[in-house]
């Protein structure tokens, strides 16, 4: 007769065998990004060196950072571009210069921010976009795994789940953060205000629909206000359009547009029943 944890050592053998996966990479990626965004923003580096030679090096250890990351990843995924972390070095001019745009967008956005540096200090939503910014450009390079991994990493930390596939213009304003959610296939244009617990995300979620446009699309210039929910592929929020707080929307509007959800006022008279009002604490 078997020891009791034979059988459990005999399927967890094989289970490792067959997907022998890198450990080191759930430590590896939070590394990756904090020193990505320290490279780019004083705010989050641990040491600052005001020199050339010191951001000369800062530069070849994010780029030295991912190579190791891929190299990990590849067993897992062969045949994966060796050049993404040089093409990845090359694009981090224009990430910055967008995150430069997001912390000013939401300095103007919010009067409680004293002032950009405030913003990308102590902002979830910057911290959140700024993570989604690096992810998406790893996405686009086609460097698998990891861009999922930095944004969940950012979910963790603020609240806001941003799919690394999703299209996001310039001047993004995430207000508060938490419960944000951005389908993969969302599409957002320039200017767009988004507040807490906002959805975009798919009418229909079907596994057979993965290749298809599940998200909607916001034009630019919208603002959503706290805990709407924008569902479909189809669904398209007009350029300069507001959608109020609670509202569900599942169709498109026009341009300029105002969506609300009708709150009823009435009453409350002594013998009169809650119903569906009622809660408990």
């Amino acid at each position: 007769m078997e020891a009791p944890y034979d059988k459990l050592l005999s399927v967890l053998l094989e289970s490792r065998q067959r997907r022998c996966f890198p450990p080191e990479i759930r430590t590896a990626a939070p590394e990756f990004v904090q020193q990505v965004l320290g490279l780019l923003f004083p705010h989050f580096a641990e040491k600052l060196e005001c020199n050339a030679a010191a951001i000369q090096r800062d530069v070849m250890a994010v780029e030295a950072c991912l190579v190791r990351l891929q190299a990990i990843l590849a067993p897992l995924y062969p045949g994966v571009d060796t050049r993404i972390p040089q093409r990845f070095i090359a694009q981090l001019p224009e990430i910055h210069a967008w995150l430069l745009q997001d912390a000013e967008a939401l300095h103007e956005a919010d009067p409680a921010a004293r002032s950009v540096d405030e913003v990308i200090l102590t902002y979830p939503g910057f911290y959140a976009i700024a993570i989604f910014r690096v992810a998406h450009a790893l996405h686009l390079l086609g460097l698998p795994l990891l861009p999922r991994l930095l944004t969940e990493f950012a979910h963790q930390r603020t609240g806001v789940d941003i799919h690394p596939g999703a299209t996001i213009g310039r001047r993004f304003v995430i207000d508060h953060g938490t419960g944000v959610v951005i389908g993969e296939t969302t599409i957002i244009g320039d200017g767009v205000k988004l507040y807490q617990g906002v959805t975009l995300g798919a009418l229909v979620v079907q596994k057979n629909l993965s290749d298809k446009k599940r998200h909607p699309t916001l034009e630019d210039e919208v603002v959503v206000y706290a805990n709407a929910t924008i569902l479909g592929g189809d669904t398209v929020v007009g350029r300069g359009s507001i959608i109020a707080g609670n509202a569900w929307l599942t169709q498109s509007v026009p341009a300029q547009s105002v969506v609300t959800r009708r709150s009823e006022v009435r009453h409350r008279g002594a013998d009169s029943e809650l119903g569906e009002l009622e809660f408990h604490i």
